[in-house]
């Protein structure tokens, strides 16, 4: 294992301008407990460029936050396995130890950790955990740190940052809290920041602000963007690409655009149908996807969505489906029976005729969907 430092200079030099910003190929990461091997993510590879912003999407326990995690080097312990390769401008992240790694995180990159109430120091005053890793990695004075501080805060719209710097973590809201969690990860401007789901426990404008702080941010600094979330709306729009999770496999992959016309896997069907909509009427009762995640030590043969999906047939549950291209290409989708096509059909059909659980549910939704349209 490579043992060396890395310097801003060694960085530089792994970059080419040709070359995306982060390469990860056939990635995976399990722990081990006393039950067995957890095995969170399994073989993900993807590419993201400077600039760019990738959404990844599943249900808790899909391996989103494993897999950012993993990609940053934060999973750490004796029981962690990350196999595969991990690539940041050249560098392989995966070979650096810690050491090395501490001149990453933060200046190169970055994350905002999904809960701000425990990722920031509850016995620590704002000022002094917004300041302390620019002061490592950038040099300056503590005046200074100060200084910059302020404008970050004031960057990310904290009314009277001055005072807010004297603060501790719980005399803040909940918003301004992921605002300060933002600004800390924004704070040595570096080129990849992970969201991993930034909105989570935010109502619903406070979480509409966020979102368009992150968005103005990075596009004013150029920043890649991985964003977090079980919603497929919060992507939508604010993404350049969108990657489904399942049971720590990537089931579908392709641009936000294509994804939302054109969904080719039926899980992503599924969390699109869960979406709640402005067109329904008031307390409507939202499409949930039947039965729940399979357990990552044992996953089931085949297709790991089988026993919840509407159109599962023998061969699903028998042999696992290779993530292909699709269309033009740049669409990539792992499922026997694509959504849309004649054998997806048939197989729905068959599946109501047979009485299967989850198809009936998801035939009820759409019975009550069309009746709704005809009496509006």
């Amino acid at each position: 294992m490579n043992t060396t430092v890395v310097s801003d200079a060694v960085v530089a030099d792994a970059n080419t301008s040709a070359s995306p910003l982060l390469v990860v190929e056939d990635l995976h990461t399990s722990f081990s407990i006393p039950r067995g091997e957890v095995k969170a993510v399994r073989g993900v590879s993807f590419e993201l460029e400077q600039g760019k912003t990738l959404g990844v999407v599943g249900e808790s326990g899909s391996g989103k936050t494993v897999l950012a995690r993993s990609i940053m080097r934060l999973n750490l312990g004796n029981n962690v396995t990350t196999t595969g390769s991990a690539k940041f401008r050249g560098l392989s992240i995966l070979d650096q130890p810690p050491k090395s790694m501490r001149q990453l995180w933060g200046n190169e990159m970055a994350m905002v950790f999904q809960d701000p109430m425990t990722a920031l120091n509850p016995l620590v005053k704002i000022g002094r955990q917004v300041t302390e890793h620019v002061r490592h990695h950038l040099g300056i004075s503590k005046k200074e740190a100060r200084s910059l501080a302020v404008d970050l805060l004031n960057e990310v719209r904290i009314p009277e940052p001055e005072s807010r710097l004297d603060s501790y973590p719980h005399e803040l809201s909940g918003g301004m809290r992921q605002r300060i969690c933002i600004a800390i990860a924004l704070a040595c401007e570096p080129t990849l920041l992970f969201a991993d789901e930034p909105t989570t426990a935010l109502d619903v404008t406070v979480q509409h602000q966020i979102l368009n702080l992150l968005n103005r941010e990075q596009e004013t600094r150029d920043m890649a963007m991985v964003l977090v979330t079980h919603d497929l709306g919060v992507v939508a729009g604010r993404t350049d690409e969108t990657m489904v999770m399942y049971a720590g496999n990537v089931v579908e992959k392709t641009s936000t655009h294509e994804l939302f016309n054109n969904m080719q896997h039926p899980y992503t069907e599924a969390l699109f149908r869960s979406i709640p909509k402005t067109s329904e009427r008031s307390h409507t009762r939202l499409t949930a996807i039947a039965g729940r995640p399979p357990d990552l030590i044992d996953p089931p043969t085949g297709c790991s969505f089988s026993p919840r999906c509407p159109y599962v047939q023998p061969k699903c549950r028998e042999e696992k489906p290779p993530l292909i291209p699709v269309n033009d290409g740049s669409h990539l989708s792992s499922c026997w029976f694509p959504v849309g096509t004649e054998e997806n059909k048939a197989a729905f059909r068959k599946n109501v005729a047979e009485g299967l659980p989850q198809t009936l549910v998801v035939e009820e939704a759409l019975a009550g969907g069309s009746s709704e349209g005809s009496e509006s």
